[in-house]
């Protein structure tokens, strides 16, 4: 939502879209206290002819399409072993080949145009997968995955490809995070996700949730870079988190992380 109205300000025509759009109040309001105004279609990402129809009208009316943000997600609680496989399937359906079905749509436009910049959004969850959302995780490092083989396939056609890595900010993902219905208090995880949610409140930046504004920005800027970075770490538990996973071993940052946490299970 702020992305879209922080591209508006700009003066770029921008199309937000959403599955139900009887529920773009909040986003029309937050334009309208901006002074600009967004086009509001409907696109469900887990059907077809919705994604097919929604860049055709684009198209039809603006003639090409030279930014795609991809940010699309929902999230999910709870440990692997529980997951049923209808869970996974639909987590997968919405942040993954959502996420393929929108650029392989909208991909031959930005070659044919000869450019374009694609923005998909994954996580920090993307980088590092934490207990309780390896399912989330998965589907991050997967768009991660797309991303990179993106980035070099279309660059050729002058169709530059970068990633946005949010840590905790505050939105309303969080509304649309779904718990495994076979997580509950009889779960043999069931303490050890309860003292693990505890000490996460120890790592430095986590109990900061930061204006998502921030998100929107790094979002324009990364879409309208002549030479944009590959990928960009938001917010202070993301660039913590990031930057040591980055810089350390896998064994090492695990003995940092448990040290942190003074979670030694």
């Amino acid at each position: 939502m702020l992305a879209a109205v922080e591209f508006a300000r700009r003066g770029d025509a921008v199309y937000a879209s959403m599955r139900d759009t009887l529920k773009s109040g909040p986003l029309l309001d937050e334009a309208k206290a901006a002074g600009v105004s967004v086009h509001v279609i409907p696109l469900d990402v887990t059907n077809a002819a919705s994604v097919k129809d929604a860049v055709a009208g684009v198209t039809a009316r603006e003639g090409r399409i030279d930014v795609l943000v991809n940010n699309a997600g929902v999230g999910m609680h709870g440990p692997v072993e529980e997951a049923e496989d209808d869970e996974a399937h639909a987590l997968f359906e919405t942040n993954v080949f959502g996420l393929l079905r929108v650029t392989r749509a909208v991909v031959p436009h930005m070659r044919a145009q000869g450019g374009g910049a694609i923005v998909n959004v994954s996580s920090l969850a993307g980088k590092v997968s934490s207990p309780f959302g390896g399912l989330y995780s998965a589907t991050k490092h997967a768009v991660e995955a797309l991303s990179d083989a993106l980035y070099f396939e279309l660059h050729p056609f002058g169709v530059r490809v970068a990633v946005v890595e949010p840590g905790g900010f505050e939105t309303r993902f969080g509304d649309n995070r779904m718990i495994e219905r076979n997580f509950n208090a009889a779960s043999p995880y069931a303490d050890l996700e309860r003292r693990f949610a505890e000490r996460q409140t120890r790592l430095p930046g986590t109990g900061e949730r930061s204006d998502a504004s921030d998100v929107a920005r790094v979002i324009v800027d990364a879409a309208t870079a002549e030479q944009p970075r590959r990928r960009y770490l938001v917010g202070k538990d993301a660039e913590l988190i990031g930057g040591f996973h980055k810089q350390m071993s896998d064994e090492d940052f695990e003995r940092a992380m448990r040290t942190a946490l003074d979670f030694w299970d």
